[in-house]
């Protein structure tokens, strides 16, 4: 792999990575909602959805969808339900009554989410957002060094991202969890949840329409 090549893949992908959307607000959101282990497992699951768009790009399988008009925009109605499912499931949590009692029934409702609801939620956010395999289609052939294998490159891409983004999402989850650890109230988190929830649905609304 040439050198300059994955310095420039650095700033791109460092770029990316920082910049807020979807995985960023559902991390927080269920970090807020489960504790750090919470938004630490949500954050492995979308982590882990970039090694199969890395693989369906080396593939070329992310070619194939963007050619074949149905099987895109199959995926594309896919990540929008699923984004507007989860500012659903946001705006619910936001309208439950939930009285403050304190940081015992805080600890206790971080226990409340099974690991595999955390990671399922944040590998599918990852796996059915069309942007993200656009992204990957289009930009991580352009680091890949021709003379060298396709798919051990787009791996080793994938890994370099997945770190970055595991450390910026921890530390977004540790903030969260640090700042409700100071006394945020439940009108904060119902907040919280109805922003997000709103958020979530008009990002499904707007990517089913485009």
């Amino acid at each position: 792999m040439v050198s300059e090549l994955f310095w420039a893949y650095l700033i791109a992908i460092s770029l990316l990575t920082v910049t807020p959307g979807v995985d960023t607000l559902l991390v927080m959101r269920n970090a807020g909602r489960g504790g750090f282990r919470d938004g630490g497992v949500t954050s492995i699951g979308i982590c882990s959805g970039l090694f199969i768009h890395a693989t369906l790009s080396a593939l070329g399988i992310s070619l194939l969808l963007l050619e074949t008009a149905w099987a895109f925009s199959a995926l594309k109605w896919a990540g929008a339900c699923y984004l507007i499912w989860l500012g659903l499931s946001s705006l619910r949590r936001a309208m439950k009554h939930e009285p403050d009692t304190g940081a015992e029934s805080r600890s206790v409702s971080r226990r409340s989410v099974p690991v595999h609801v955390s990671f399922r939620e944040g590998l599918l956010s990852n796996v059915l957002n069309p942007k993200t395999a656009l992204f990957y289609m289009a930009l991580l052939p352009q680091f890949v060094d021709p003379s060298g294998s396709a798919f051990q490159q787009s791996l080793i891409l994938a890994g370099v991202h997945f770190v970055m983004a595991m450390v910026w999402q921890c530390g977004l989850a540790w903030a969260v969890v640090r700042f409700r650890g100071l006394g945020v109230g439940v009108r904060v988190k119902r907040l919280l949840n109805g922003l997000t929830g709103g958020f979530f649905i008009a990002m499904g609304a707007r990517l089913a329409s485009n």
